[in-house]
């Protein structure tokens, strides 16, 4: 795995774990681990604006 590739999967795991902190656990029919690092962060910025 690539520094790069690394680094995706640990941003996605800390928003992932900021997102089941708020009650999140799917979007959709998708659990979290199944998005895109990009879906996972509007995910997250949808949540925290309300």
């Amino acid at each position: 795995m690539t520094k790069l590739q690394e680094a995706v999967e640990l941003k996605k795991e800390k928003l992932i774990i900021q997102l089941l902190d708020l009650g999140i656990y799917k979007k959709e029919e998708h659990h979290l681990y199944e998005l895109t690092l990009s879906e996972i962060e509007n995910e997250y910025l949808q949540e925290k604006k309300k």
